[in-house]
């Protein structure tokens, strides 16, 4: 099963980008679609989820690492990860992934899991768990099989939530300045959930992404209003992740 509905993509232009700053150049915030996005800083370009077909990824370089946060077809896309130039490329992914992951790229990947870290090319990543709540065996996302990341570019530190609710490790995190935080019900959590947890840990930009679920999309205009209504510190960036979209069921 796939946690979401499958899209076909069409797009007049490469998607738009943001800069950050960091003590090592600028750093590059590339919405790609849905949960993927990819990071370019330093010389290297990271694909997240890399999902939906090559077509979004035409102007973008090669990847260097690629990072998949879970099994479902919107991260681990075999399809798209075939279309892409990925000689180069290593992978950081949780066992599960690894297991399904197709098997002439498993003497790419690294397999590490929730509570871990390593580094890569001097990129610093940390494993944050990701998971339904309550925890129950049945969930779609049950705790330790998928992986969140932090990583650390020229000092600044970018979160990724991947599929996850307000949970705990969530609401603990310190010092982050750049989250991307899913939001689509049923399969992860609402935007009042969202809201709460990033008013919990605070992160200097947040953006919603992974906002499609069963009933369309989540109101994030709603999410940012919750958030600055509360905190007007925290730049709550709101980017088009599903451009020129086509669902079909």
């Amino acid at each position: 099963m796939i946690c979401c509905l499958a899209l076909l993509h069409t797009y007049a232009q490469p998607p738009k980008f943001d800069m950050v700053k960091t003590n090592k150049g600028q750093l590059k915030l590339q919405p790609i679609t849905h949960g993927s996005l990819v990071l370019s800083w330093n010389g290297m370009n990271i694909y997240v989820d890399p999902y939906g077909g090559a077509d979004a990824y035409k102007t973008i370089p090669k990847p260097d690492l690629v990072l998949i946060t879970d099994i479902h077809g919107d991260h681990l896309d075999p399809k798209t990860l075939d279309a892409l130039d990925l000689k180069v490329a290593k992978f950081v992914v949780p066992q599960a992934v690894a297991d399904q992951l197709p098997e002439k790229y498993k003497g790419q990947a690294i397999v590490i899991g929730n509570g871990e870290d390593t580094t890569l090319a001097g990129i610093a990543i940390e494993v944050i768990a990701m998971y339904n709540l309550p925890e129950a065996p049945d969930a779609k996302h049950p705790k330790g099989r998928g992986n969140g990341y932090i990583l650390t570019l020229g000092g600044k530190r970018i979160y990724i939530s991947g599929d996850t609710e307000d949970i705990p490790e969530m609401r603990a995190l310190k010092n982050i300045d750049v989250a991307f935080v899913s939001m689509n019900l049923p399969y992860t959590m609402d935007i009042d959930q969202a809201a709460s947890g990033v008013l919990a840990f605070k992160p200097k930009v947040i953006y919603p992404y992974h906002y499609r679920g069963t009933e369309g999309l989540a109101d994030v205009e709603a999410f940012k209003k919750m958030v600055n209504e509360k905190d007007k510190n925290i730049d709550v960036r709101l980017r088009n992740w599903y451009p020129q979209q086509q669902q079909k069921k």
